[in-house]
């Protein structure tokens, strides 16, 4: 293969959303014949991220001079002028336009094609087929989000709710177990969110339901992110009723004291996730949770900090996603006094200290149970609870296997040597 041959490639970085759209993008570059070309989806969620973003393209230049290099994603919405001058990027595309098949054909004029989020009422009109060495899918069921977090600058580059009809998510959905997935991660910006902008206003539970009769030949779904404070009816019921949804909820928490959570404008308080944890919990006796937790956000005292520590045990979290607070320009949080560098470091390495003692805990719960693994690797994968198992001979990356787990470190499970039973 010449170079100038050579197929797409796409960097994700940051959320699950952004895998989802890479694939479509992927697919969209390959279709309109722009080969050699290197997209790059950034993320916003921090400065750190941001920072990472415009590394990785100065990076990529340097190992490939002769790419067509296309920047793209929420860094990019927020300050495309920023990366239209780097001499590193030849094409500049807004989270509207790197949707597009049009935004990617070889032979354009149109360098930059950002366009103003905020106005859009829709999200695009596309379906992907499979994603590159994944042995699970991801799905987008919404964009946007409504709410305005004190910390957050994500709205102003995705805009506001916009969700995917049921029909098309159904259609995704069954195209893609046709195509052999097994798992299926239903994810967006705001997951919970979802149907307030739909005729009849569907919540995300009525649609998870709608989605798993209407193919009932997918073996397993999981949620990416939940609000607690937005968690309907339908969806508790699911939890109760339906196998097929995995029990391993992410609750976006953010904090686990009262008055930050309102300085964060969080729409729940400390009580509401130890309340839907125990619900969960009651509904599904073996569900985990995992949490986002922020260390540091602006006029956190150390007795608020302990107030997020305490949270762990008290809601019985498992798996913690920590931030370190850093300043968002353009954020009401970056107006806020705030707290010194080194304390925030401390804080969150003290926090994910606590994550890592709650997840071996949890793990070595499982030793001696008999589990059903999506095998992602010829040697590992995730279990229901997602739970890293290792396995200690070679597995079909996309089955999944029913394996006895054998003993337990501080990160992962081990199984035994041949599963009880393997899925095609």
């Amino acid at each position: 293969m010449k170079p100038s041959d050579k197929a797409p490639e796409v960097v994700s970085l940051g959320c699950r959303l952004n895998t989802y759209e890479s694939e479509v993008m992927r697919a969209h570059a390959r279709n309109a014949g722009l080969m050699n070309a290197i997209i790059v989806n950034t993320c916003a969620v921090t400065k750190e991220a941001e920072r990472q973003g415009l590394q990785t393209l100065r990076r990529l230049r340097r190992e490939n001079p002769d790419a067509h290099i296309v920047a793209t994603g929420c860094a990019v919405q927020l300050d495309p002028a920023r990366y239209a001058a780097m001499p590193e990027v030849n094409r500049v595309l807004g989270n509207e336009h790197k949707m597009k098949a049009e935004s990617f054909l070889p032979n354009t004029n149109e360098t930059v094609l950002v366009t103003d989020i905020m106005e859009l009422r829709e999200t695009a009109e596309h379906l992907v087929e499979g994603f590159d060495g994944r042995a699970r899918a991801f799905v987008q069921v919404q964009q946007g989000c409504d709410h305005r977090c004190t910390f957050c600058i994500i709205p102003f580059a995705r805009g506001n709710n916009r969700s995917v009809p049921m029909g098309r998510i159904v259609q995704e959905v069954r195209g893609l177990v046709e195509a052999g997935f097994k798992e299926i991660v239903i994810t967006g910006v705001d997951i919970t969110g979802y149907g307030g902008d739909l005729p009849g206003q569907p919540t995300l539970g009525q649609m998870v339901r709608r989605l798993l009769i209407a193919v009932p030949e997918l073996p397993r779904l999981r949620l990416s992110s939940i609000d607690p404070a937005e968690a309907d009816e339908d969806l508790f019921q699911l939890i109760a009723d339906e196998p097929r949804l995995m029990p391993h909820f992410h609750i976006s928490a953010q904090a686990g004291d009262d008055m930050i959570l309102k300085r964060m404008k969080r729409r729940h308080t400390r009580a509401d996730i130890i309340a839907f944890c125990d619900r969960v919990r009651s509904l599904r006796p073996d569900a985990v949770f995992g949490a986002d937790l922020i260390a540091g956000f602006p006029t956190e005292t150390g007795e608020m900090f302990e107030n997020t520590c305490a949270l762990v045990s008290d809601a019985g979290l498992t798996y913690l996603h920590v931030f370190p607070y850093s300043i968002r320009p353009g954020t009401p949080a970056a107006k806020m006094p705030q707290i010194d560098k080194p304390t925030i470091k401390a804080r969150a390495a003290r926090l994910r200290e606590i994550g890592r003692n709650a997840l071996a805990q949890t793990l070595r719960t499982h030793v001696g149970t008999t589990t059903d693994v999506l095998v992602e690797q010829a040697l590992e994968g995730r279990s229901a609870h997602y739970a890293l198992v290792r396995f200690t001979a070679p597995q079909t990356p996309g089955d999944v296997v029913t394996i006895r787990i054998t003993s337990a470190d501080s990160d992962m499970l081990h199984a035994a040597n041949t599963p009880v039973q393997a899925t095609a």
